[in-house]
């Protein structure tokens, strides 16, 4: 007997230090959703959606499909004069921005495409260099809804769209414009395979060539379902289409297929996860009788036969001290402004090992304030640390460090007229609220985010610190719940804006980014 437990021991042991060697499931605990990958030769590259966030489109590379690093962006800002880009007039872009791109490589050239519910328009970007390369940047008086680009093998390039409906257009060979004539209905009722009690119908689409067939990958919704992946399959790419339901398990949906040079096939997806965002999985494929087959016995699988990850720290988030050598780029991929920036008003020269943010105008709610930069949360349990200088705020300048989604939480610095206080608020119901202040009597201080998504716990809490050692709660804990208006997971957000005078500043000293919640004292 003790021969057996010894040798099921031994069974479990190897076993788990074999899991222990693989990659696991999610393949990033962060926001990047609405994925589009291609393979190049032995690289991968990956764009995702981050809506009202410039620069817009991350391109992200990696070597194994699970370790990726931001390389590129597709655009700097979508548009320039545009209230809604730009949160003018009391106006936002949260949650539209520019939505579900797709990323193809044909001839030497890539391609990105993205489309934009607030200008109505799509966008193509093209460029022989995807990490260090100018990109073209073409624009269509239309918006393609979640299209995907496909070049076929004669040449032709085409673009899918719609929701339910799916159509068809044949682009002009230079992707310049359609053809309007060429336009059509692809798929009549992409739906139909999951039934008639759909909530959300079947969108997404990513269309690809395989061994001379076609097949379209589209996510959909049924009522008291999850997200459902929906796979169509043809001969020719005119039809006639055969649908049945791919995977549908733990709401991981939307996304394509990949292969890699040893043959083995994946399923890139993702899955909405609370105030962390959506998250992509990678799910293993089988082909049987010509369709994929995802997943084991139609499950997500928790480990992949792929290299261990290292952490999306410093690919994908980092910290940053803010000191910069003569060519270094000012700030590195991982930052993404709050809607369009002004450039005016920040600086990493101006005081050298520091970012400065200063006023230029006045805002009424941190929402609409410009130029908060941002990083993005990641689960299971992260933490944000800042030290700022607040010596040069002007009465009614708030400056500090944010947890930001529409329901919002923040602790930072409050200029009054002979005075200085940290406060704490927490927004609910559109409506932020001062939960705690204390008064401050010094030019530096510390504060700190944490972040915990385990198991969908979607908490945070703020501290603040007078000597970087000691740390003090301040205000509640406050929950971290993922909005549609925002279409977001939440970021760590740096801020400073005015709300009685301009002309004011403060000075970052960093942002140190850990990927686990610290002991507090």
């Amino acid at each position: 007997m003790k021969i057996y437990l010894i040798n099921i021991l031994l069974f479990l042991g190897f076993a788990l230090s074999a899991q222990e060697n693989k990659a696991q499931n999610p393949i990033i605990f962060a926001d990047v959703p609405d994925m589009s990958i291609i393979r190049v030769n032995d690289s991968y590259y990956m764009t995702s959606t981050t809506m009202h966030m410039n620069p817009g489109v991350p391109i992200m590379k990696s070597k194994d499909l699970v370790n990726w690093k931001i390389i590129n962006y597709a655009y700097q800002t979508l548009e320039n004069d545009n209230e809604k880009l730009n949160l003018d007039n009391g106006k936002n872009d949260y949650g539209r921005g520019s939505w579900a791109s797709s990323l193809r490589y044909h001839n030497g050239i890539y391609y990105v495409s993205t489309f934009s519910g607030t200008t109505n328009k799509t966008y193509i970007f093209s460029t022989k260099d995807i990490e260090k390369g100018d990109w073209k940047k073409t624009v269509l008086n239309n918006s393609y809804h979640d299209h995907s680009i496909f070049f076929d093998d004669d040449g032709k390039a085409y673009m899918v769209w719609g929701a339910g409906k799916l159509q068809i257009v044949e682009l002009k060979a230079d992707l310049s414009d359609v053809k309007e004539e060429t336009k059509r209905v692809l798929i009549e009722n992409a739906s139909a395979p999951a039934g008639n009690n759909i909530m959300l119908q079947s969108e997404g689409s990513q269309l690809f060539k395989i061994k001379g067939k076609y097949y379209l990958f589209n996510i959909l919704w049924p009522k008291d379902g999850m997200r459902t992946v929906i796979i169509h399959r043809a001969d020719k790419i005119s039809g006639p289409w055969e649908g049945k339901i791919g995977l549908q398990d733990l709401g991981v949906a939307q996304g394509g297929l990949i292969d890699m040079l040893d043959g083995k096939w994946f399923s890139y997806l993702f899955r909405d996860f609370g105030g962390v965002g959506r998250i992509p999985y990678l799910i293993p494929v089988k082909w049987e009788n010509d369709w994929p087959i995802l997943g084991e016995n139609g499950k997500v699988t928790e480990y992949l036969d792929l290299p261990q990850s290292k952490g999306i720290i410093p690919g994908i988030v980092n910290s940053d001290d803010f000191n910069r050598k003569k060519n270094d780029r000012d700030l590195p991929l991982v930052w993404q402004w709050n809607h369009n920036p002004d450039n005016s008003l920040w600086s990493l020269k101006e005081r050298k090992g520091y970012l400065r943010l200063k006023t230029g105008r006045i805002d009424s709610s941190f929402l609409q304030a410009k130029n908060t930069l941002t990083q993005r949360t990641f689960g299971p349990e992260s933490t944000g640390t800042i030290l700022i200088d607040v010596s040069k705020m002007k009465e009614g300048d708030f400056a500090g460090l944010s947890l930001l989604q529409k329901q919002y939480g923040l602790v930072g610095v409050k200029a009054e007229r002979d005075s200085k206080k940290i406060v704490m608020i927490e927004a609910l119901k559109d409506i932020p609220t001062e939960i705690e202040s204390i008064p401050l009597m010094q030019d530096k201080v510390y504060f700190k985010a944490e972040c915990n998504f385990k198991d969908k716990a979607d908490t945070g809490r703020f501290f603040y610190s007078l000597d970087g050692k000691k740390w003090n709660k301040i205000g509640n804990a406050i929950q971290l719940p993922y909005t549609l208006p925002h279409f977001m997971g939440y970021r760590f957000g740096l801020f400073n804006y005015a709300t009685k005078n301009v002309g004011g500043f403060v000075d970052f000293d960093y942002l140190h980014i850990e990927d686990q919640i610290s002991k507090n004292n």
